[in-house]
């Protein structure tokens, strides 16, 4: 019996549900996320893009859950064993590990223990047994005494086979063994012998002891990854003994017999340790597991969304910089456009130290180029090579920044790479790349897999399906809240825009480069495959600049450009005039214009847009932040030193923080505030500079432990 999906979610996520199920029936259509928040606020009560995400999750889950009933219900009809009780509910359950065990004693098993007693005609004596009426077992036993049955006690013995899966089939017996799993199950790991040396990164773990449910998720990540590359010992277990007592008061019966009572008992505690225990503790792991995924996945891609949304330099000229020693810093010129120009090799640093030829390069390039700015590597060498820029003297002012470098090494060996620069070797792809994280981040970052960008710390230990999802809803977010100029954007960039993805890039890219660039937003259903929905879908996110219809330059979606237009009628001006006079607009009656379609939450979007037509979301950039000149190595450090820093990647326990040194700092969760702080991104965010202090330096280990509190913070 189907379901009503909108009731049961919007109770799961407190939400209205006509705003629910308004977003229901979008989804259904066809509409995405980005595209449903921003554009369908009237339909869906302005539910943010957050709110239609969680409802898009939920959804696919019940739909996934409704699907697994329909399969379980046929294979019980097709036992005849579906009863109207039974039916009723399966249609009626929502917890996808009650329904397994509602569907237990049905599911078909391989052979098993208790399949071949069955087979050799001992059920009969098993419900005898468990009947619990007889006074001893041996007599009526020796009745079914066969050829596959050699005896009472062989008889006996598969009678408790059969009754000890029953016991483990019982929806009762494994709720009761869940909760006390739930409740109280404590998590152990110890190093497994001869193990000690070479798993030194878990000697926290050799002898760790915790409730499960109080177990940190990096901690139970950290555990687990322990165990796979055969250093730990992993168990999860409960009182045993307290819980086959339970068992045996729940199936065993007062009337019983001593003899019936003990054998009871014993096929408790066989069913608990051999068939109960074993599944329940890998379910109960696994769903600790699972938290703990979400956790460090949702970790991951609040830092990659911070990454993704740096402030970019925008179109500018730009030298990138990859710096380093023997092989030298690759240099690469770039137009505004991040379209490669030139490309050399300079050596200002040890061993050959040709400050001067270097310096004579690096300027006669930035007057050539007219270069507005240089991108450096925050890499080896990257504090020697900004002190030597820092040096020259530039025939026209020149901004040096330092960019973060992560991945651009994974995307200088990609098939991306390779078709934009077929000719270049890596080196100058990851230089150019460096170069172009400055002009604007977002565009190059979406061409490496966000697990290579530099943030998060246990994204090869979790669930991969679920990381790749959440690292793609994550860009696309970040793709359509900037919005896109379609006439610059790569075909990687534009495979992300609502409604786009990879097929259609190809083709927006393919006729821009025959017909040039795009003159309006219309010209775009002259793509091939740009058909009305999916232009309905990615027109609103997609820029045309110096387009003749202004609002072509903006986030208004061509849908709402006649309402404009008659807005502008009455109040006897044009679009034109609101643009360029924002005035025009703070008196206006919207409440003229409001229909079913549109309201308050689309006018006063459409306001705000008209009075910075294409704004860019991301913040302005700042200058680099000035280390320690006289802190070049771990060993100038010492507790007590107060320093400057940036965040890098912020985990579950604390955040890394970039000195200016090869090893980063960490700050641990205890060290953020001397409130109490339950997440570090409730304190601090990638890309913030920070003043800190040296609590402690293992020169040994590389590590280094800084703290914030007492600690002033500059004003930014």
């Amino acid at each position: 019996m189907p379901y009503e999906f909108s009731s049961i979610i919007a109770e799961e996520l407190n939400l209205p549900r006509k705003s629910v199920k308004a977003t229901i029936k979008l989804l259904d259509d066809g509409a995405t996320i980005p595209f449903i928040s921003r554009y369908r606020k009237e339909a869906t009560g302005a539910l943010d893009e957050v709110a239609v995400h969680l409802i898009s999750q939920r959804y696919e889950y019940h739909k996934a859950l409704a699907k697994r009933k329909e399969t379980i219900l046929d294979t019980i009809k097709s036992q005849d064993k579906l009863t109207p009780e039974l039916k009723k509910r399966i249609d009626e359950t929502f917890d996808a590990a009650v329904l397994e065990d509602i569907y237990m004693p049905y599911k078909p098993r391989r052979r098993t223990r208790a399949q071949m007693a069955i087979e050799k005609g001992l059920e009969p004596l098993a419900k005898m047994i468990m009947s619990q009426t007889l006074d001893s077992t041996k007599d009526v036993a020796k009745k079914f005494i066969s050829k596959e049955v050699p005896d009472a006690q062989s008889a006996i013995d598969g009678a408790k086979d059969i009754i000890a899966e029953w016991m483990s089939e019982s929806e009762k017996a494994r709720s009761i063994v869940r909760a006390r799993y739930i409740r109280s199950a404590e998590i152990s790991s110890q190093v497994i012998s001869g193990k000690e040396e070479e798993g030194r990164n878990y000697e926290t773990y050799y002898d760790f002891r915790s409730p499960l449910r109080l177990t940190t998720s990096h901690r139970l990540l950290a555990i687990l990854r322990g165990q796979n590359e055969g250093i730990l010992k992993v168990s999860v277990s409960i009182d045993d003994d307290e819980m086959i007592d339970r068992l045996a008061r729940m199936f065993g019966k007062s009337s019983a017999s001593a003899e019936i009572s003990k054998l009871i008992r014993s096929i408790v505690k066989d069913s608990y340790r051999r068939l109960i225990r074993p599944s329940i503790e890998s379910e109960v792991l696994a769903a600790a597991k699972a938290k703990a995924d979400d956790a460090a996945i949702s970790m991951f891609a609040d830092n990659a969304r911070q990454l993704l949304l740096a402030s970019p330099l925008g179109h500018r000229r730009v030298m990138g910089i990859d710096p380093g020693f023997r092989t030298g810093c690759k240099v690469v010129c770039l137009n505004e456009q991040g379209d490669l120009l030139f490309h050399d090799v300079i050596y200002p640093n040890a061993p050959q130290n040709d400050y001067h030829g270097a310096a004579f390069k690096i300027c006669s390039l930035v007057d050539r180029f007219g270069i507005e700015a240089i991108a450096l590597g925050n890499g080896t060498a990257s504090r020697e090579t900004e002190k030597f820029l820092d040096s020259l003297r530039f025939p026209h002012k020149v901004q040096v920044f330092t960019v973060n470098e992560s991945g651009a090494s994974i995307y200088s060996a990609s098939k991306i790479a390779r078709d934009e620069f077929p000719d270049e070797d890596v080196t100058v792809r990851g230089a150019v790349s460096i170069g172009r994280r400055l002009i604007d981040p977002l565009a190059e970052l979406v061409k490496i897999d966000p697990k290579s960008i530099g943030v998060g710390q246990y994204q090869h230990d979790v669930d991969q399906t679920k990381l790749k999802d959440a690292l793609t809803y994550t860009v696309e977010s970040c793709v359509n809240s900037v919005g896109i100029n379609v006439n610059t954007a790569s075909k990687e960039l534009l495979s992300y825009v609502s409604g786009i993805g990879p097929a259609l890039a190809s083709y927006i890219v393919g006729y821009r480069s025959q017909h040039g660039d795009f003159k309006s937003r219309d010209e775009l259903l002259n793509v091939p495959r740009m058909g009305e929905k999916a232009f309905q879908q990615c027109a609103g996110f997609l820029r045309i600049p110096g387009a003749a219809n202004v609002l072509d330059t903006t986030a208004v979606h061509p849908e709402r450009y006649e309402l404009i237009h008659r807005i502008a009628a009455d109040n006897n001006t044009t679009v034109d005039s609101f643009v360029r006079n924002p005035k025009l607009m703070q008196n206006l009656d919207l409440t003229a214009y409001f229909s079913k379609e549109v309201g308050l939450p689309t006018l006063t979007d459409i306001i705000l847009e008209l009075e910075k037509p294409g704004r860019d979301p991301r913040s302005v950039l700042e200058k680099n932040v000035e280390f320690d000149d006289s802190i070049h190595d771990i060993r100038d450090l010492h507790p007590g030193m107060v320093i400057q820093g940036v965040v890098n990647n912020i985990t579950q326990f604390g955040c890394f923080v970039d000195i200016g040194l090869h090893e980063n700092g960490l700050i641990h969760i205890s060290q953020l505030s001397d409130r109490f702080v339950s997440s570090p991104a409730d304190i601090v965010s990638v890309n913030q500079r920070l003043t800190v202090k040296v609590l402690d330096v293992d020169y040994l280990r590389g590590r280094i432990a800084l703290t914030l509190k007492d600690v002033p913070q500059n004003p930014r």
